[in-house]
């Protein structure tokens, strides 16, 4: 395929700076993007065992509930069924919604104990995967506008370049595409490789980056979307309403749980329900949010699809089933929602968004070695401010977010033996890591800092299982060892982690004390780098 060279020319400088102003803020949300794919198993693994109270059987479910909505009123504000063996019968909120990252959010978890009295115990919440879903969602930039986190509308930008950048990238590259799509060649320059790994990430994963720079562009901007649609539609409502009743509603006189789930199992019969959430049950509209899990259908929620009905009277108000009666919009906002988080797919699609976001932070990065590499100056020892600075802020942050992350998951068995908030722990920990490794980059260099920080983040991830090994071994109150096998998981993902990161530290240590004394990758060994250069040849 012939394309006029000014035209590539044109889209190769616009894929470059679109690349370069987005690609680090987009790192870090895929980074953690792809750990938020395991969202429930990074809860259960960073939640001691002794916070989870034993479940009960399906027919004690009502006795339970009317035992705790008569003990705790405030319960019938909001109150969830929990029907998984890992986890408490019956949760509610005493301070907070579990709505967004939030320090001290205090949930009541309750169940009945073998004479049938009830046992309710208050925890504080752990937002380990909550400050992870954070970052994914906004790259860690903190401040609110509006009603939403300034982040949100950050990465939402960043999502608008990132698509111009993925459209120009492919334009200018379809001339050699055929030649080069799935040659790696490592026996040219390292330039030549990065170039190679960057163009075969990105055109194999094309459809993927698509959907997600235009799905983060929607939830970043929806209500702006909403509001253009809302002229087109004037007073018609764009979403199903539930219709408020006049009638109060006592919780004595809510109907049998059974009687819930023979509804929502003819509704929805392939499905199985995971956790039934009431709210407002001594008001005039109550509601009950229900996430149901099915193997067999395409899912359309973050990790299950749901419905919302009126507990009292059984009316569904909407769902994302495939084939419900949600509407038009409900429903297209709803296969967004699948799209973006990969639940359509079942646990094999959760873990290819996974890989795809861990190839997308490599396609990030990848895309800022290149920038650096084409614009070396071969004639002088120093680099361009330019290619030093871009350098360091592409170490200092990659690594930098990894390591904050790899600290955070690190420390959350031992913070326990202090009696402080975990969560504020977490936001310190994870920006201070954050922010000193910058620095560090800065003060030190680019090649030094990536060293160092890989091997870094290597030693937090096998801490990880060594924590549990410990605890096995010497039982520390409140430190426990890894008890099923999602925890289990959790533990041997970051054995991986540690030794991938251990693999590239010694590659960039190699590289670094190998490479030419003209790179911003260049450690000296001793000699200035200008009496290096002097005994150089240089080579056009």
């Amino acid at each position: 395929m012939k394309i006029r060279p000014d035209i590539i020319k044109t889209y190769q400088v616009l894929h470059t700076w679109t690349g370069i102003c987005a690609g680090l803020l987009l790192f870090i949300g895929f980074f953690a993007g792809s750990l938020t794919m395991f969202r429930g198993a990074i809860d259960q693994w960073a939640t001691p065992p002794s916070y989870q109270l034993p479940q009960v059987h399906s027919s004690q479910y009502d006795i339970l509930i009317q035992k705790v909505l008569t003990d705790y009123p405030k319960a019938a504000d909001s109150i969830s069924l929990h029907f998984s063996e890992a986890h408490s019968p019956i949760t509610w909120y005493e301070s907070g919604n579990g709505r967004g990252i939030s320090l001290g959010d205090q949930v009541y978890h309750a169940t009945l104990d073998e004479q049938g009295e009830l046992v309710a115990e208050l925890r504080h919440v752990n937002e380990l995967s909550m400050l992870v879903d954070y970052l994914h969602r906004t790259a860690g930039i903190m401040g609110e506008i509006g009603h939403d986190q300034a982040g949100v509308y950050v990465l939402g930008v960043a999502s608008f370049l990132y698509f111009i950048a993925l459209i120009s990238g492919v334009i200018f590259l379809l001339p050699t595409l055929t030649k080069s799509f799935f040659a790696l060649r490592n026996n040219k320059s390292k330039a030549r490789f990065w170039l190679d790994t960057h163009n075969l990430i990105g055109v194999s994963s094309l459809p993927f980056h698509i959907i997600i720079s235009f799905t983060v562009f929607v939830f970043a901007f929806h209500d702006l979307i909403y509001g253009g649609v809302a002229q087109i539609y004037g007073d018609k409502p764009l979403f199903k309403s539930k219709v408020r009743s006049e009638a109060v509603y006592k919780v004595e006189n809510l109907p049998k749980l059974v009687e819930l789930q023979d509804v929502i199992n003819k509704y929805a019969p392939e499905y199985v329900i995971t956790q039934i959430d009431f709210s407002g049950l001594s008001e005039s509209g109550p509601n009950a949010a229900i996430k149901i899990k099915s193997t067999e259908k395409l899912m359309r929620g973050p990790v299950t699809d749901f419905l919302y009905m009126q507990p009292y009277t059984f009316e569904i108000s909407t769902s994302s089933v495939r084939g419900g009666d949600q509407g038009v919009w409900s429903d297209l906002v709803s296969s967004f929602f699948g799209l973006h988080f990969g639940s359509f797919g079942g646990d094999f699609g959760r873990w290819v968004y996974f890989f795809m976001g861990l190839l997308g932070a490599v396609l990030f990065y990848s895309g800022n070695l290149l920038w650096l590499e084409k614009r070396r100056n071969k004639q002088v020892p120093e680099q361009a401010k330019s290619s030093n600075l871009l350098a360091s802020l592409t170490v200092g942050i990659s690594i930098g977010c990894i390591a904050g992350i790899a600290s955070s998951f690190a420390a959350t068995k031992w913070i326990g033996l202090f009696n402080v908030n975990i969560n504020i722990v977490y936001l310190y920990l994870y920006y201070c890591v954050f922010f000193v490794i910058i620095a560090m980059s800065f003060m030190s260099g680019a090649a030094r800092t990536a060293i160092a920080g890989m091997r870094f983040i290597a030693v937090l991830c096998f801490s990880i299982p060594l924590t549990s090994i410990l605890a096995t071994i010497f039982p520390i109150d409140p430190i426990w060892a890894a008890y099923n096998v999602t925890t289990i998981s959790v533990e041997v993902a970051a054995c991986v982690f540690g030794f991938a990161f251990v693999i590239m530290s010694q590659k960039v240590m190699k590289r670094a004390y190998s490479s030419e004394v003209n790179s911003v990758w260049h450690i000296s060994r001793g000699k200035s780098a200008i009496a290096r250069l002097s005994k150089t040849p240089i080579n056009e």
